[in-house]
């Protein structure tokens, strides 16, 4: 089978985006994951567009591992400007399985989404215990054993939980980030972060996707970390998320909801043979 594709990233979190509002194209959980390896294809997401009768279009998020995600910032903004150019209209609405995004195309490959307000009460994590989402007291070690409790809940579209340290590269994400998404405190796992804060305007962190393992960089990850920041007085609505790959940029409005500014990458179209 031939399965013509898209190939997009936003600051390196790379997507396979398959135009199937035509229904034609059905993939089984073994081919999306045949489809992420980096082996064969490779990317953080699969994403399946899809008909939608109130929206410009629907979108199916999958994970590198087969699973099904709510929610995708980075693939969201670039799905809204591979449509922008087919429609030659600068905002883009998508409905996602969490709610309807709307984008605005920039020009000089920048989208900006309204990601909507964040989640904070436990069971809207969901957590599996009701807690204060401020902070888990989550026990996680740096590199040198020392030992460190905290974590901030935020569900925005997908569960989050960020943890804000003074010095993200003293902290192995690659093991800390499978130990907290499958926690038993997390009936639905989680994405997590490690953050820094460098001053009130500028965060860095790292980032380990839930069902797909270490990331470049992750749009929802940049939102749930510039709002918990807001929630314990560590930034302003105002602020750039630092990736190593370069930086997001979240708003926060006066109703709370969440905008993120980024790139995306020029567009390449694929050809898939399974």
């Amino acid at each position: 089978m031939d399965v013509k594709a898209f190939k997009m990233d936003g600051l390196g979190n790379d997507f396979v985006i398959i135009d199937n509002r035509q229904e034609i194209t059905e993939l089984s959980k073994e081919q999306i994951v045949k489809i992420c390896d980096r082996n064969f294809i490779g990317c953080d997401q699969l994403i399946l567009i899809e008909k939608d009768n109130t929206s410009d279009a629907r979108l199916r998020f999958f994970n590198s591992d087969g699973g099904t995600s709510d929610a995708c910032g980075n693939g969201t903004r670039c799905v809204a400007d591979l449509i922008s150019k087919e429609k030659n209209n600068k905002i883009i609405t998508l409905a996602t399985l969490s709610r309807i995004l709307k984008s605005k195309i920039l020009g000089n490959n920048l989208v900006t989404t309204e990601i909507g307000a964040a989640k904070t009460e436990w069971n809207e994590i969901p957590l599996s215990n009701k807690l204060n989402t401020l902070n888990l007291n989550i026990k996680i070690n740096d590199i040198n054993n020392n030992e460190y409790s905290g974590g901030t809940a935020i569900n925005v579209g997908n569960p989050h939980v960020v943890f804000f340290v003074n010095k993200i590269n003293n902290f192995d994400i690659a093991t800390i980030g499978p130990q907290i998404e499958n926690h038993k405190m997390f009936p639905e796992k989680c994405n997590v972060t490690i953050a820094e804060v460098i001053n009130k305007n500028l965060v860095r962190v790292k980032v380990w996707e839930r069902g797909a393992g270490l990331t470049k960089a992750c749009g929802t990850a940049a939102c749930a970390t510039a709002f918990a920041g807001k929630l314990n007085k560590l930034n302003d609505d105002n602020t750039d998320i630092e990736f190593e790959t370069g930086k997001l940029s979240i708003f926060i409005d006066e109703k709370n909801s969440i905008h993120m500014k980024g790139p995306v990458s020029d567009i390449k179209e694929i050809l898939i043979k399974l």
